[in-house]
């Protein structure tokens, strides 16, 4: 758990929100602070991204009610604003700028996976395809969001950040037929 207080979820209800949201830069730097609060110095360290990139992405997040300053601190002649999210789980509708972010989320993680290095790690994928009613399918998506929330809920360690992926989509494959249709 970050080490600052913030609710459990935040439900968006805004389009401003998944503007802010549904842009890449700003959701690595939401990941990141799940974490721990991060000041604009570290997260541009962390990100590979310009301080002033960084500032103005945190100003977004912040005037859609995604981040916040949880503390300062005096550094020198400087007071450093330390940024964290306002809510661990941000909840939303397949609307707005988060139409297709299914698609990107699995084309980010199959870019990465590709430069993961491939010894002395932990790397998997696989597909398995299943004929299951739509009930099902909802069933799973709760089962894998558990999973997900439990694996945020690792505390920092070691000196290797791990992502966990998971896609649940409907496939353009037909099922075989019943054996009794034959």
């Amino acid at each position: 758990m970050p080490d600052y207080e913030l609710d459990d979820q935040l439900a968006l209800t805004d389009p401003g929100q998944y503007r802010a949201l549904f842009e890449e830069t700003r959701r690595e730097i939401v990941s990141v602070l799940l974490e721990r609060a991060a000041t604009t110095s570290e997260l541009a360290d962390v990100l590979g991204k310009p301080k002033g990139t960084i500032g103005h992405h945190l100003k977004v997040l912040a005037e859609a009610g995604l981040v916040r300053v949880v503390r300062t601190k005096r550094v020198r002649a400087l007071e450093a604003k330390y940024y964290g999210r306002t809510a661990r789980v941000f909840w939303y509708d397949r609307a707005h700028e988060a139409v297709g972010d299914e698609a990107r989320v699995l084309a980010t993680a199959a870019s990465q996976i590709t430069t993961a290095p491939d010894e002395g790690v932990v790397k998997a994928a696989n597909v398995r395809h299943a004929r299951i009613p739509l009930e099902r399918a909802h069933e799973w998506q709760r089962r894998m969001q558990e999973l997900l929330l439990e694996f945020m809920a690792e505390p920092p360690a070691g000196d290797l950040t791990y992502a966990l992926v998971f896609g649940l989509y409907p496939t353009p494959r037909p099922p075989l037929p019943d054996e009794a249709d034959e």
